[in-house]
């Protein structure tokens, strides 16, 4: 029985600030908490519906679990209904975030250097059992496996955002050359009632301010547009999500100097103890900006600089998502794709990750522990990090 009390922007804002409070666990953990609460609890849609959803979200570059969340909404509550889905889900970790960062530019000399290396630490274990899990269920035979290495190699060998997106084109043609198109399963219709010109509408925001942002940014010289730009291009070409921005943010914001490796990899660490999409990780970064904006205003616009892409790109393939969930070229491109960034990911856990956190003995046994934790324990994450966190900050103090 649907509840027609929760079919207005202020209601679907309330049930998604409670999930973005309690929503642990990354992003198959939040598909998983979206499940229970809209098909099992409200009955917003029918399970098959989910899935389609689920589906056709894993297929668009973006956060996964964000933009089901926004297509919720929308489904509820029209446009104001997915701003407040997105909204509810994301500003609780946002903001923790942003104060996290505060406290490290403005106290970063109090905070136990021990405790900061158990972040860097924790992060080397995140980022391990992603790759994990996700060479598990995406790499399932040699072909995959090879393209996953050679994206491995080319991303070590020429680290910048340009080589992660050929990286990404090659693997798609390649995937178009190897692998046979899947049978396409029945489904329900979405609930969700987008016109071909609307969408349409949103694709070409989209192409225009991914062609026309670093134009901007060139001709101006601008900080912030440059900003802008960074993020934007990581939120419009990160296939998989979750982990796999990783890389991405770290070719846009190290090599300019925006961010040492260190902070970004201790705040990447910190952004696995907190609820919500790990994209609000850019929070965190803008935040801690040098020589950009920085602070609440550097937050602010990295978070909706990395988040305005999954908004556009829902909206614009709704209304053409028939046409290609049956395209077996898109089936077959998007299997290379998953495999190439699951070598981006094993790329990024060597640098910056292993190499920022791992230097000694005890480092790799901190972290080996963390992740046996995370992988085989089930612990928490958010009780992963801080343990990880108090470990090294005891470690430092007894040598």
């Amino acid at each position: 029985m649907k509840n027609h009390n929760d079919q207005n922007p202020l209601a679907v804002f309330l049930i998604f600030l409670r999930l973005g409070l309690t929503s642990f666990g990354g992003p198959i953990a939040h598909l998983g908490y979206f499940r229970e609460e809209f098909v099992s609890r409200r009955n917003w849609l029918s399970e098959r519906g989910y899935a389609d959803l689920v589906a056709l979200c894993q297929f668009l570059p973006g956060p996964a679990s964000s933009q089901v969340g926004l297509a919720l909404g929308l489904s509820r509550a029209g446009y104001p209904g997915a701003v407040a889905a997105w909204a509810g889900f994301t500003l609780p970790s946002a903001i923790a975030l942003i104060l996290f960062a505060l406290g490290i530019s403005n106290f970063g000399e109090m905070l136990p250097s021990g405790a900061l290396q158990g972040l860097k630490i924790v992060a080397v274990a995140v980022v391990a059992q992603a790759v994990w899990g996700m060479a598990k269920s995406l790499c399932t035979d040699v072909q995959r496996v090879t393209i996953m290495a050679a994206a491995t190699c080319a991303v070590l060998m020429f680290p910048n955002a340009l080589g992660q997106v050929s990286v990404i084109v090659v693997a798609a043609v390649l995937g178009v050359v190897i692998f046979k198109p899947v049978h396409v399963i029945d489904h329900d219709t979405l609930p969700l009632k987008v016109g071909r010109r609307t969408g349409a509408a949103f694709l070409f925001v989209f192409f225009m301010l991914l062609i026309g942002l670093p134009l901007l940014a060139e001709l101006t010289s601008s900080q912030t547009l440059a900003l802008i730009d960074s993020f934007f291009r990581a939120g419009s070409l990160v296939f998989g999500g979750g982990h796999v921005v990783l890389p991405l943010l770290q070719a846009e914001v190290v090599p300019t100097g925006w961010i040492t490796n260190e902070t970004f990899v201790a705040g990447y660490g910190a952004a696995q103890a907190v609820p919500g999409p790990l994209f609000t990780f850019a929070a965190f970064l803008g935040a801690t900006m040098q020589n950009a904006p920085s602070g609440i205003v550097g937050g602010i616009i990295c978070l909706f600089s990395i988040f305005v892409p999954s908004f556009l790109l829902v909206i614009a393939a709704l209304p053409f998502w028939e046409q290609l969930r049956r395209n077996a070229r898109m089936q077959t491109a998007l299997a290379g794709i998953n495999a190439a960034v699951v070598g981006l990911l094993l790329a990024a856990l060597f640098n910056p990750v292993w190499t920022s956190a791992i230097h000694k003995p005890q480092d790799f046994g901190l972290g080996l522990v963390a992740f046996v934790a995370l992988l085989f324990w089930k612990l928490p994450p958010w009780a992963v990090v801080l343990g990880t966190g108090a470990t090294g900050w005891l470690l430092s103090s007894l040598t």
